[in-house]
């Protein structure tokens, strides 16, 4: 049995600007309806990762974790949207379908920390990024597209981090 799952793929951080510049790359592949799970305890570098989204994405607008406010929306100049949703208050699915999770995925591509906490209410196609801390510098980010809509956007960012796969 392999030790990733069909698809999956890894990539080794040695920095914070260094997981930023991964972020830039998702981001730029990124489009409207695209979900993005972002798994990883405290301090593992999802909110820096989530920077780079935003970034690439197109958005000029400060990145912080939306713990306290559930959802940051974050603009483009076209008027485009990206919704960071932190779904470490949230005690199920049910509160996760009250914030209205299609119509968020209608209007751009969405960020959500902490999914394992609503993944019910998750669309089950998206693309998973665990992200793990190894020291004060290191991260290990395992990147698993979930369905056929997922595959090409993971098989485009192995090849922008590491050429030609």
């Amino acid at each position: 049995m392999p030790i990733l799952r069909a698809g999956a793929f890894e990539i080794f951080s040695r920095s914070a600007e260094q997981t930023r510049r991964l972020g830039m790359q998702l981001g730029a592949l990124l489009k409207t309806g695209d979900l993005v799970c972002l798994e990883g305890d405290l301090g593992s570098g999802k909110t820096t990762l989530a920077q780079g989204v935003a970034a690439g994405w197109g958005s000029a607008d400060q990145v912080t974790s939306p713990t306290f406010v559930l959802v940051n929306i974050y603009r483009r100049p076209d008027g485009a949207r990206l919704a960071h949703l932190d779904a470490y208050r949230l005690d199920s699915a049910a509160d996760a379908e009250a914030l209205d999770l299609d119509q968020l995925l209608t209007e751009g591509p969405m960020l959500v920390e902490w999914p394992a906490r609503i993944e019910a209410a998750l669309p089950a196609e998206r693309l998973w990024v665990k992200l793990e801390w190894m020291d004060a510098d290191r991260r290990r980010l395992e990147v698993t597209p979930e369905g056929a809509r997922y595959q090409p956007m993971a098989a485009a960012l192995q090849e922008a981090v590491y050429g030609l796969v």
